[in-house]
């Protein structure tokens, strides 16, 4: 098998991602066949020993990964190993699959619908990160039925251990032959987020608890034929529909919630353009040898400005002299000799008080 990268053989042998990986790599816990490894050495699965942390890690030496869709039902825990003893939902696979599959994200005990297990670490990191925006589809079925300003609250976000919740879409489920909406309804939501009982944390701050909770799709992917307890491979053509839906932003993560709000407020204001400047004479100035818009416009109000000042010129100058009231000047002596003094003998043209300018 060809050399490939090694913190893309660690991320497909765990549930590391490539970065966290390279971390690994960095701190020097990663070695290949007995030696420290580096960033960008490459490796050959089957052939060289790559262990993290004195572990060896079992890489598959194929690209094609395995990839299980388990319908997991009530009283199960989605880990590989539960510390109290109680059941887990590698239990429910055949022993050739509970050393290989890890479960991505974790539905709680009383819990039931969709599960994904694989052994494609990359694929598990951006399935579960919100980043990805793997948008999780659940049935819930509440007590009583929330009013319009608690749909809403869902909707835009309930503050949860000091964080607020991202954007949900809350829709109802007709469910035959329920028609008693006081005791209990069902509801779908889809978020992207993965907290520890999100959904029953976020039903019960609007006074409706959850009485029962379902996941019934994984992005793109779903089995509503699927039975309980039951699992199958997910297909290729179903991997590759499912991978082509995780992108960074995209619109699990947030994206579609800030496009739309966006749209609501309009579209983004034109760029203000600024006047050209203006040279001596009032001539206009261009940095481009193209004459922007409205530069005409702005050239004839120049030239309307000037024919306004020439017009009140005009205007003063048809005007009768009037007698002023100001104070004739006194003719200077000698015709402007030498300049008058004040009475400390001081020169009012700046000179200094008590003396006189010598000629």
């Amino acid at each position: 098998m060809a050399h490939e990268r090694l913190q893309k053989l660690m991320a497909r042998a765990s549930t590391w991602s490539r970065r966290q990986a390279e971390e690994l790599i960095r701190d020097g816990r990663v070695t290949v066949n007995g030696l420290v490894a580096s960033i960008g050495q490459q490796a050959d699965p089957a052939v060289d020993a790559v262990k993290v942390n004195g572990q060896r890690l079992h890489i598959p030496t194929s690209v094609v990964g395995i990839y299980v869709l388990l319908n997991k039902p009530p009283g199960y825990v989605s880990t590989r190993r539960d510390p109290e003893g109680r059941p887990t939902v590698l239990d429910l696979l055949p022993s050739r699959l509970r050393e290989t599959v890890r479960p991505v994200g974790r539905l709680d005990f009383n819990t039931e619908g969709l599960l994904l297990l694989t052994d494609d670490g990359e694929l598990a990191n951006q399935v579960a990160h919100p980043r990805f925006g793997c948008v999780k589809s659940y049935e819930v079925k509440v007590k009583g039925s929330p009013d319009r300003a608690a749909l809403e609250r869902l909707r835009t976000g309930i503050k949860l251990e000091g964080k607020v919740t991202a954007p949900a879409r809350v829709e109802t489920r007709r469910v035959r032959g329920s028609r008693d909406l006081s005791t209990n309804t069902w509801w779908t939501i889809a978020i992207n987020e993965g907290r520890t009982r999100q959904i029953r944390e976020m039903f019960f701050r609007v006074g409706h608890p959850v009485q029962r909770l379902r996941r019934v799709a994984i992005g793109s992917l779903r089995d509503p034929a699927l039975k309980l307890g039951s699992w199958r491979m997910v297909t290729e053509e179903e991997v590759e529909r499912l991978t082509a839906g995780l992108q960074p932003g995209g619109v699990g993560s947030g994206g579609a919630a800030r496009a739309k709000e966006r749209s609501d407020r309009g579209a983004k204001p034109a760029p203000v353009t600024r006047a050209p400047r203006t040279g001596r004479g009032g001539t206009l100035k261009f940095n481009t040898g193209e004459r922007p818009e409205g530069a005409s416009t702005r050239s004839s109000g120049a030239r309307s400005a000037s024919t306004r000042a020439d017009g009140a010129k005009s205007t003063n100058a048809g005007k009768t002299n009037r007698p002023s009231n100001k104070r004739p000047r006194r003719p200077k002596a000698d015709g402007g000799g030498a300049p008058r003094t004040n009475q400390r003998g001081g020169n009012k043209r700046g000179g200094k008080p008590g003396k006189r300018s010598r000629d």
